[in-house]
């Protein structure tokens, strides 16, 4: 369904995306914030989701600011690998790249951000600085950023058997965002990274198709 496309960055670097257009006239945009593990196949095809639910949707290789074609699996050394690359790239640089891949797909419309993991708190950030509306799936370092304003509407999804993201960590953000407009929260009897079906060892479906069913209706209140 979907085809690679560059985008310009705001240095002199060109980075790579997966593109994933609708059959018919977009209901909006969708950016869409991998986990550590590159825009892989999973990535890929939730983009290819999106896009049947008909927004355009792109999902942005940042990895490529350090190497380029970065697709890594769920093993411990390309764990270490994604850790690694994740660094380099920062969150800043991420923003800056998320908003290029915001203006690539402006003419479908209203544009909204989704992330996994580390891709959740970059969604958070794009909320946070770039006002746009934004679906955080367990990011991990939400709470570091509880400090700024938002500027969008924000949903965010945890897993309650999360070792990664303990309750006290999700309170904090619950306490943090009570008074804001716009905020949804929500837990799941899993733990991290529940929504990547390609991976049996974290998947849990019912939580999944739970959360897309709230990401969705999200995305048609803030989007179209």
């Amino acid at each position: 369904m979907g085809e690679h496309i560059n985008l310009n960055t705001s240095g002199m670097q060109c980075i790579g995306a997966y593109l994933a257009k609708p059959a018919g006239t977009p209901r909006g945009g969708i950016v869409v914030v991998q986990e550590i593990f590159g825009v892989n196949a999973h990535i890929r095809s939730v983009a290819d989701g999106f896009a049947a639910d008909g927004y355009t949707a792109v999902a942005p290789a940042f990895f490529d600011h350090v190497e380029s074609g970065v697709e890594l699996r769920y093993d411990p050394a390309d764990y270490k690998q994604g850790f690694a690359l994740v660094g380099e790239v920062g969150f800043d640089r991420a923003i800056e790249d998320v908003a290029s891949a915001a203006e690539s797909i402006k003419s479908a419309g209203k544009i909204g951000v989704v992330g996994y993991c580390w891709g959740g708190t970059v969604a958070l950030l794009a909320a946070l600085r770039l006002g746009l509306p934004a679906v955080s799936y367990y990011g991990g370092r939400n709470v570091l950023f509880l400090g700024e304003a938002l500027k969008a509407p924000v949903q965010f999804h945890y897993g309650e058997h999360d070792p990664s993201i303990p309750p006290e960590a999700v309170q904090k953000v619950r306490d943090a965002l009570k008074d804001a407009k716009g905020v949804e929260l929500y837990t799941y009897p899993a733990g991290h990274a529940f929504n990547r079906d390609i991976d049996p060892a974290h998947y849990d479906a019912a939580s999944a198709k739970l959360a897309r069913e709230r990401a969705l209706a999200f995305f048609s209140r803030n989007l179209g």
